[in-house]
Order: structure tokens, then C-alpha cells, then sequence
């Protein structure tokens, strides 16, 4: 892995190194933590500096360093060229403010900026801010460019994911790669769609690929650590996990994850448990035939439809009695039987009860809330790990999800810290919280 030194390239030197270098040198500052610490020393040794000049090279630093406001603030006192308005309209759109990003890049092009890089980078911007119909109308402008430009191909595909049409979208990013077989962007999500579809092969195939390549890609190492983890295929997780963790030691979610790893490997299935939640659901569908009853007993139960045990935790002992001919005779002899079973008259209405107070409280909520509840959980844009953990607990929406306690989530098959902790802080910024035990 090559570090800022043996790269070569000065974003401070005399003359500012060319878009294609720059974006070299971004990829190989990301390669690492240290080459991010190193380049960082660089931006604030060169951070005095007045110039118009040096604020365009301070300003694109900052922005390869995600200090987005430092940057757009240092890039709007530069000097004007094409640099300084992508890379101003780049900061802008990480901030969110989308036409001030759409209006640096219209003002790019007149100081010469490749007009198909441009229009494709306000297609993703209009993309972001989910203007899809803007978004559509600039990539008709360059239709042209239809398998001749694998970023143009990329940049349909993202938009066809964004809105929904994942097939088309997967046609496009292999189309893409047919163009540049080695596209990471289009092999990234054309992995994560495999992977989400359930097209494991593929997907580690893919992620493989982006793995196998010069550059450390974080998200790509850790969802394939996921699918090697759900295969049980413990070693090769782990592998992924210290790659990361071999560039960025520091790497919090790595960290975790590879917690989570190691106590995978060492997860079982309580049989036992599952053998006792069996048992019970076959206590309750006993049918009250199979207990020893006086004639009057029986022909009473009958005559009310109660056929088996779980219809008489769903009763309670004001019903019985006052059904004609049951008696106190009659309710000792259900509450004996019920009684060797550890089960009780009208325990199911009671859970319904504690069930229908939980719910009452959530529908005085204000609409705004509701309409929070009630969005998919595909809203949080969770990691594939986290997904899947929630889909095996058919959770779909935001609401499902707050009812759940953290024991619940744990309890899963290769849930761990990790994903828990992910989930949080995701519904924690929406004011949100899993359920807490009393």
C-alpha cells in the first residue's frame, strides 16, 4: 500500500496536480489511517496560507478530508477555474445544499470542465436531493453516451436503485463493468444488490473482486466479512475484519464486528430451549378430552366451543360462571387441571390486556409520530448485517423495531454489539429507542 510520500503527487506544490491525480491521491489517503494522518499534517501546515492559489489546494485538501464547511468556506475565496467550482459543488452537496452545488457546476463549464464528468456529477447531486425527474432529464441529455461511458452507466443505475427498479439498475452496473471492468463504484453496489436479493455467490464474488484490489475498501471488506460470517465461514470474516483493522487500527465498528466474529464461533443453538417452547405449545393445544371430568364439566365446555387448554386461558372464571349449570364445583376442577400445567384461568387475556395498554399509548402519539413509526426500516440504510439480523425477525417497519428490547435483537444468530449498537445510534437520531425492560 503506498503511502503520501511514495505517491508523488503535491496537492501544495506550484502548480496544482490535475483532476485525475487528485482523485489518485484522495483514493490513496483513504488507503489508510496513517496516510490520513499524514495528509491531514500537510493541509494544516498549508492552512496560513493567503493566496487564492493556496486556498484552492487548502480547500480541496479539506475536502478530501470530509471538513466539508472549512472547505467550501476556503474554496469560495480561491481563485476561479474549474477546480475550485467542482470541488466547491462537491462540499456543497455533502452539506446538502443541492442547487448551490447544481450552480458550481453550470459555472465549471465555463472555465472549460468536461461537460459529460459534469453533467453526470448533477445527476448524482440531483440524485441526492431525490430530484429524480431533474436527475432523469440531464442523463437524457447525454444519452449518447450509452455503451460508450461506464460512468454514464453507473450513474443510471444509481438513480434506477434509488428509485426502486433494482434489476434495471444491476443491468446497468454490469454493463458498466463490461466498459471498465475494473469500475469499484459499479462493482460495490452491483455486490450489495446480489447480496440484498440473496445471490450470496455473486456478492462475495463482487466484493472479492473490490477486496483483491490496491486500494483498503472499508464497506466493501466488512459486508463480505458478514456473508462469510453467515456461512460460518469464521476465518475468512476474520481475515476481512484485520485487513481493515491492519490500515485502521482505530476502526471502531471493525473493532466490534470482530468481536462479534469471535463469539460467533463460539454461539450455539440452545436445544433445550427450543425443545421447552415446543413443550408448551403442545401443553396448550391439549384438548380437554384427554382430562378426567365430571359429565356436567364436559358438556359445558362443549356446549361454549372450549375444545383445548389455550381456549381456557382465553376465559376468565366471571365467563364460566355465569354460563347455566357451571358451578364452583365445575370451576375447581378446571382450575386443578389448569393448576398441574403452572396455567391459570384468563392468563391469554390478561397478556392481551398489558399488550392493548402498549398499544393505546402508541396511537395517542401525534400524527408526525405515526408517520415515523410507520416508515421501513429500509429508510435507516442499515449495513447488510444488520439488515438481514432484522429480517429474520420480520421486522418492517420503524415501529416494529422500537417494540423490540435489546435481548431480543442479541438473541439472533450473529446479531451482535456491532449491529446493536448501529441500530441505536440510526433511530437514536430520529428521537427513537429500542424497548426497555422494567
Amino acid at each position: 500500500m503506498k503511502s503520501i510520500a511514495e505517491l508523488g503527487i503535491d496537492l501544495f506544490a506550484r502548480d496544482l496536480p490535475s483532476m485525475d491525480e487528485i482523485k489518485t491521491l484522495s483514493e490513496v489517503v483513504h488507503c489508510s489511517e496513517s496516510n490520513q494522518i499524514a495528509f491531514s499534517e500537510q493541509v494544516e501546515a498549508n492552512m496560513g496560507r493567503q493566496s487564492p492559489k493556496a486556498r484552492l489546494a487548502v480547500g480541496i485538501g479539506l475536502f478530501i478530508l470530509g471538513r466539508n464547511a472549512e472547505a467550501a468556506q476556503k474554496l469560495q475565496k480561491a481563485k476561479d477555474c474549474k477546480e475550485k467550482f467542482i470541488y466547491l459543488a462537491f462540499a456543497l452537496r455533502r452539506m446538502g445544499k443541492f442547487d448551490e452545488a447544481i450552480e458550481n457546476l453550470q459555472k465549471s463549464l465555463d472555465y472549460e470542465a468536461n461537460t459529460l464528468s459534469t453533467t453526470l456529477e448533477k445527476v448524482a447531486t440531483y440524485r441526492h436531493a431525490s430530484n429524480f425527474d431533474a436527475a432523469a432529464k440531464e442523463l437524457k441529455s447525454c444519452a449518447n453516451f450509452e455503451n460508450v461511458s461506464a460512468e454514464y452507466h453507473y450513474q443510471v443505475g444509481r438513480l434506477q436503485e434509488a428509485q426502486g427498479l433494482y434489476e434495471e439498475a444491476m443491468d446497468n452496473y454490469k454493463t458498466a463493468l463490461e466498459l471498465s471492468p475494473n469500475h469499484q463504484r459499479a462493482i460495490f453496489h452491483l455486490a450489495y444488490r446480489c447480496d440484498l436479493s440473496g445471490d450470496e455467490d455473486a456478492a462475495i464474488d463482487y466484493y472479492t473482486q473490490i477486496a483483491s484490489s490496491s486500494s483498503v475498501h472499508v464497506s466493501a471488506l466488512l459486508n463480505l466479512a458478514v456473508l462469510y460470517e453467515d456461512m460460518g465461514w469464521f476465518n475468512k470474516a476474520l481475515q476481512c475484519v484485520d485487513m481493515v483493522l491492519e490500515f485502521y487500527p482505530n476502526h471502531q465498528r471493525a473493532i466490534l464486528f470482530k468481536k462479534d466474529i469471535e463469539s460467533s464461533e463460539t454461539m450455539f443453538y440452545d436445544e433445550e430451549k427450543e425443545k421447552k417452547k415446543t413443550r408448551k405449545n403442545q401443553i396448550l393445544e391439549t384438548p380437554i378430552s384427554d382430562f378426567e371430568l365430571s359429565v356436567r364439566s364436559r358438556n359445558c365446555l362443549k356446549k361454549m366451543k372450549i375444545e383445548t387448554l389455550s381456549d381456557l386461558l382465553n376465559i376468565s372464571e366471571v365467563e364460566l360462571l355465569s354460563y347455566k349449570n357451571f358451578g364452583e364445583t365445575s370451576l375447581r376442577e378446571i382450575k386443578s387441571i389448569l393448576e398441574t400445567k403452572a396455567l391459570r384461568l384468563g392468563m391469554a387475556l390478561e397478556e392481551k390486556q398489558l399488550s392493548s395498554a402498549e398499544t393505546s399509548e402508541l396511537i395517542e402519539v401525534e400524527d408526525e409520530d405515526e408517520r415515523l413509526l410507520s416508515k421501513a426500516i429500509d429508510d435507516l440504510q442499515l449495513s447488510v448485517r444488520a439488515r438481514k439480523c432484522l429480517q429474520k425477525l420480520d421486522i418492517r417497519t420503524l415501529g416494529d423495531l422500537t417494540h423490540k428490547t435489546d435481548a431480543e435483537l442479541l438473541g439472533v444468530k450473529n446479531f451482535g454489539v456491532t449491529s446493536l449498537n448501529e441500530i441505536r445510534k440510526a433511530i437514536g437520531n430520529l428521537g427513537l429507542s429500542l424497548r426497555a425492560l422494567d
